[in-house]
């Protein structure tokens, strides 16, 4: 696939993976769905790593790396899929748009391998500014829990980042996706098991679609090519797909779901895409001014 393609294709999955979490939903509730995705993600990594003649790596760095990933993806989206019930998809998106100052931060704190630039800064206290306007947004819609929740669940996410950054594992994409969901799917059924453990009787067509799209499209396609562009592309171009997500996942919402958008976060989002841009670029836009 083309880079260009790919771009376009990430940003696709991102931007409807908020939505397709709350349609995966209806019907089955949110535990017996997150479990199901990522019971269909697992499966596809192994058919695909059979298919390839991939070998998962087992050394000491390979499942320290399972365990940290596994343990990030269940707190993530446990929380995630939880919250789903009560905020609109596009907030997910929007607080998920937070993931790169969250992450920026746990790297200074664990790997001090960035410094806390006067731009970095004014981008973090921006996207900071904007959470505190998603939340009383969501206080005015009565989703205060849900938004509490889903701010973990990006801070779970975006630690468990650093925590992979951290130890260093270097295996293949495919392989490091398969070795977490083995690690998470256990903790996924334990947590349908003890918050339901009944199988639906009947699940809608749009529940089966949107889990079906998201084990495939969103747990393995997306990831897989997140990484290519890692690899082939500039970090700055790849920065604007947290830019493009959170707007188009908003309009999506609004448009196929009816999903009723404040001011408050239409004001909380520009504050974050502005908060990104300040974070990311700030220190270039700066050099002219200094000189």
């Amino acid at each position: 696939m083309s880079l260009p393609a790919a771009f376009v294709t990430v940003i696709l999955i991102w931007s409807t993976t908020p939505l397709a979490i709350k349609w995966s939903a209806l019907g089955v509730g949110f535990s017996f769905a997150v479990f199901m995705r990522m019971a269909i993600g697992m499966l596809l990594c192994a058919v695909l790593l059979a298919a390839f003649r991939v070998r998962v790596p087992l050394h000491r760095k390979a499942l320290q790396a399972y365990l940290a990933g596994g343990l990030s993806m269940f707190g993530a989206m446990a929380l995630t899929y939880w919250s789903s019930q009560f905020v609109s998809s596009g907030t997910i998106a929007v607080l998920y748009g937070l993931s790169p100052l969250i992450t920026s931060l746990g790297a200074m704190l664990w790997l001090k391998e960035e410094a806390l630039t006067p731009s970095k800064f004014a981008g973090m206290v921006m996207g900071m500014l904007g959470l505190f306007l998603v939340f009383r947004g969501g206080l005015a819609a009565g989703s205060a829990t849900g938004l509490v929740a889903l701010f973990l669940a990006v801070v779970s996410q975006s630690f468990g980042l650093v925590w992979l950054k951290r130890i260093g594992d270097d295996s293949p994409p495919l392989a490091m996706t398969l070795g977490i969901l083995v690690v998470a799917l256990p903790l996924f059924f334990a947590a349908w098991w003890f918050t339901d453990g009944r199988l639906p009787a009947a699940i809608p067509e749009r529940a089966v679609a949107a889990t079906v799209y998201l084990g495939t499209f969103g747990s393995v396609l997306g990831f897989a090519l997140y990484y290519y562009l890692i690899k082939h592309m500039e970090a700055g171009r790849i920065a604007l797909i947290t830019l493009i997500t959170p707007v188009m996942a908003l309009l999506l919402g609004h448009g196929l779901n009816n999903e009723a958008v404040l001011p408050q976060v239409w004001l909380g989002t520009a504050s974050i895409v502005s908060g990104l841009c300040l974070h990311r670029w700030g220190e270039r836009w700066m050099k002219p001014v200094a000189n």
